[in-house]
C-alpha cells in the first residue's frame, strides 16, 4: 500500500512561533543571526580541534562530535523556519515532515548521549588519572560515539516508522515551528495507543539513561575531589568540568523547568520554549561556553585565526 493512500493529507502547515504578520520580520531577523553564529562558532571549534595536535585527546574528540551534532541539530529546524518566515509559506510535505521529526530526535538525543559520554570521560580523567589514556583509548572513544549514534538512530527509525503508518485526517495544522511527535499524533485519526506507549518507553530509557550516567559520574568525581587535600588541587580538578557542567545544567535544567510542571493550556508554548532552548539557544552558546574559560581552546582558536589571516595575505 502506498504511503499517499494511507494518509489523508499530503502536507502539513507549520503555524510557527507566531501567526501575527507583524512578528514575522522580527523573528526572521532574530533567528538568522543566531543560526549563523551557531554554524560559524561550532565550525571554528571543530577546525581548531582538528588542526591543533595538542587537542587530540578524548575530551576534545567528544567536544568535536558535540559541535558537529549541534550544527546538524540546529539545521534540522531553523532553515525551514527561516524559509517559512521569509516566504510567508507554512507548508511542509508529509515526507519532509517525517524527515524533520527523524532528524530532530536523532540529533537531540545524540546531544544528551554525548553529554553522558563526556561525563564518563571527566570521571576517568579525575578518578583514574594514571590509567586515563590507557582506558580512554581511540578505540574506546570511537566505540562510545558509534554506539551512541546507533542507539539514537534506532529510536528515530522506530518513531518515524510508526508515524508513517498513521492516517491523518483531523486537519493539517501543526501548532509548532517544526514537525514533532506529539503534535503529529494529535492530528491522527488512527489508534495511537501503540505509538504513545513506544514514545513513553523510549522517553524513559533515552532520557533517564544519559542523565543517570551523568549523575553517577559526577557523584564519583565530587567524592574524589573532596578527598584531595590541597585547595589548588581541588580547583584544578573542578576546572576541567566547569564547561561541561554548565552545558548539562542548561540542557537538563530547561527540560525539567518545562516538563516537570502540571499540564496546562499553555503546554504547546512550553514545548516550543523547550525546543528553542535545546535546539537553538544551547547549540549557539556551546562554542562560547567551551572556549571562553578554556586556555587550550583559546590558544587553538588564536592559532587557527592567525593561519587564516596569514593565508589571505
Amino acid at each position: 500500500m502506498e504511503l499517499e493512500y494511507r494518509t489523508a493529507v499530503s502536507e502539513f502547515l507549520l503555524l510557527g512561533l507566531s501567526e501575527k504578520p507583524e512578528h514575522q520580520i522580527f523573528l526572521f531577523g532574530l533567528f538568522l543571526p543566531m543560526y549563523l553564529v551557531t554554524i560559524f562558532g561550532n565550525l571554528l571549534i571543530i577546525l581548531a580541534i582538528i588542526t591543533d595536535s595538542h587537542l587530540h585527546t578524548p575530551m576534545y574528540f567528544f567536544l568535536c562530535n558535540l559541535s558537529l551534532t549541534d550544527i546538524f541539530f540546529s539545521s534540522t529546524t531553523i532553515p525551514k523556519m527561516l524559509v517559512n518566515l521569509w516566504t510567508q509559506s507554512k507548508a511542509i510535505p508529509f515526507a519532509g515532515c517525517l524527515a524533520q521529526m527523524y532528524a530532530f530526535h536523532l540529533f537531540g538525543t545524540m546531544d544528551s548521549f554525548l553529554l553522558a559520554v563526556m561525563a564518563i570521560d571527566r570521571f576517568m580523567a579525575i578518578v583514574h588519572p594514571l590509567r586515563y589514556l590507557t582506558i580512554m583509548s581511540l578505540r574506546v572513544c570511537g566505540l562510545l560515539v558509534v554506539g551512541s549514534w546507533l542507539i539514537t538512530n534506532l529510536q528515530s527509525i522506530v518513531h518515524t516508522s510508526l508515524m508513517a503508518q498513521l492516517t491523518f485526517c483531523a486537519g493539517s495544522e501543526i501548532p509548532h515551528y517544526f514537525c514533532d511527535l506529539m503534535p503529529l499524533l494529535k492530528l491522527s485519526c488512527s489508534d495511537t495507543h501503540t505509538d504513545e506507549l513506544v514514545i513513553f518507553a523510549f522517553g524513559i530509557i533515552m532520557g533517564i539513561s544519559p542523565l543517570t550516567c551523568i549523575l553517577l559520574s559526577y557523584i564519583c568525581i565530587f567524592w574524589a575531589v573532596f578527598r584531595i587535600p590541597s585547595a589548588l588541587g581541588k580547583w584544578k580538578a573542578f576546572s576541567t568540568c566547569g564547561s561541561h557542567l554548565t552545558v548539562v545544567t542548561l540542557f537538563y535544567g530547561t527540560i525539567f523547568a518545562v516538563y516537570l510542571q502540571p499540564a496546562s493550556p499553555t503546554s504547546s508554548q512550553k514545548d516550543k520554549a523547550a525546543a528553542l532552548m535545546c535546539g537553538v539557544v544551547i547549540p549557539m552558546l556551546n562554542p562560547f561556553i567551551y572556549s571562553l574559560g578554556n586556555k587550550d581552546m583559546k590558544t587553538a582558536l588564536r592559532k587557527l585565526v592567525c593561519k587564516v589571516v596569514a593565508s589571505q595575505s
